[in-house]
């Protein structure tokens, strides 16, 4: 962010003449809230923190109530490094003096990363201020795996995606659809891999699996997979693999015969469970990858760059992926749309957001 800022903050001329000179500035908002997440809570909070700051912005943080001492440290550092205290403050608030500050119009810009819940909360809070908003609310991520890809590949990729840091990541991956001619390949690798895993102590180095943040947060997780189960869906991973398997920590589950009426295939789980689907050809790939109330990221398995590129134009998410998944680029915009948010941070976009354009129509006197 800091490479491209000098580019990305230029001002942009249109006209520089002996008559006039007309251009357009991009000028900071003032005051920027930043709320950041409990999961990976350096990293979403530096992704917003630091371009606000390049772009001339003041800064506030105010961290998940789960990682307080993050916004501490993050704050400590900045001072010790030179930045004044009045440009970069750690605060500590509850909800409603949040939202009563944001009505207030106590900011020029709010840069949230949250659930939806918390979303919609800051939106109407902002009613009728016209306060800037960045929502980034989550996800549903799907894989798609087509029937030319390297399976060997995808179900290694994915099934990282979707159980990496306890399946708590933003853009994890929580659905796969994979075509008829190679779905029992992919199943079998991915049920080899899971079963791999050791769910225990993060301390401990045999450990490749920890525990989910808070016992109700894998609470949730589980009732969405009982739910499945009670349904019709099978579930793969045989529990007694995983002895460790109680409060915060939780086994990981991959589920068969799902569809899109179980909650597990449409509301975000955000922990170590997927459910793999299979589809007959790509429109029916695609129909049920837009099936969602989110869109944050999509990934693709397939050699044909052609063909995943046709799929991509057709999906409704804000990043979609092509033999990976699961991953932040800092030089492209980090983005969603329906349930995820919107704005976008990160990229020249990121800046743009960060900051307001202003015209300067200048007449020279001859």
């Amino acid at each position: 962010m800091a490479d491209i800022a000098a580019s990305a903050l230029a001002p942009i001329s249109i006209e520089d003449s002996d008559q006039f000179q007309r251009y357009i500035k991009r000028v900071p908002h003032g005051a920027v809230l930043v709320i950041a997440p409990w999961n990976y809570p350096y990293m979403t909070a530096i992704n917003a923190v630091a371009p606000a700051l390049i772009a001339g912005n003041v800064v506030l943080l105010k961290h998940a109530t789960q990682t307080l001492l993050v916004g501490e440290r993050l704050a400590r550092a900045f001072h010790v490094a030179g930045v004044p205290e009045a440009v970069f403050q750690n605060l500590y608030l509850d909800h409603a003096t949040t939202a009563q500050l944001i009505a207030d119009k106590s900011f020029g810009f709010v840069n949230f990363t949250g659930s939806v819940q918390g979303g919609r909360a800051i939106e109407q809070a902002a009613a009728g201020s016209f306060t800037g908003l960045g929502l980034e609310l989550g996800g549903k991520d799907p894989g798609y795996v087509m029937d030319d890809a390297d399976i060997q590949a995808a179900a290694e990729t994915l099934i990282d995606g979707a159980m990496f840091n306890s399946g708590q990541c933003c853009c994890g991956i929580e659905r796969i659809y994979v075509a008829e001619a190679v779905f029992d390949q992919f199943v079998e690798i991915a049920v080899a891999i899971v079963n791999s895993y050791q769910l225990g102590n993060p301390l401990d180095s045999d450990t490749s699996l920890g525990p989910m943040a808070h016992a109700r947060f894998a609470a949730l997780v589980r009732a969405q997979t009982d739910d499945a189960i009670s349904r019709g869906a099978k579930a793969l991973i045989d529990p007694a693999r995983f002895p460790a398997n109680k409060g915060a920590y939780l086994m990981p589950q991959i589920l068969l015969d799902v569809d899109h009426s179980m909650p597990v295939m449409q509301e975000e789980s955000f922990g170590p469970v997927v459910g793999i689907m299979k589809v007959r050809n790509d429109a029916e790939a695609i129909a049920l990858m837009n099936d969602s109330q989110y869109g944050l990221t999509a990934a693709l398995w397939t050699p044909d760059l052609d063909r995943a590129t046709h799929i991509a134009d057709q999906l409704d998410t804000g990043t979609v992926f092509m033999n990976r998944c699961d991953y932040l680029d800092p030089a492209l915009c980090w983005t969603g749309c329906k349930d995820t948010g919107r704005g976008g941070s990160l990229s020249e976009i990121g800046f743009h957001n960060l900051t307001r354009p202003k015209s300067y129509h200048m007449k020279k006197v001859l």
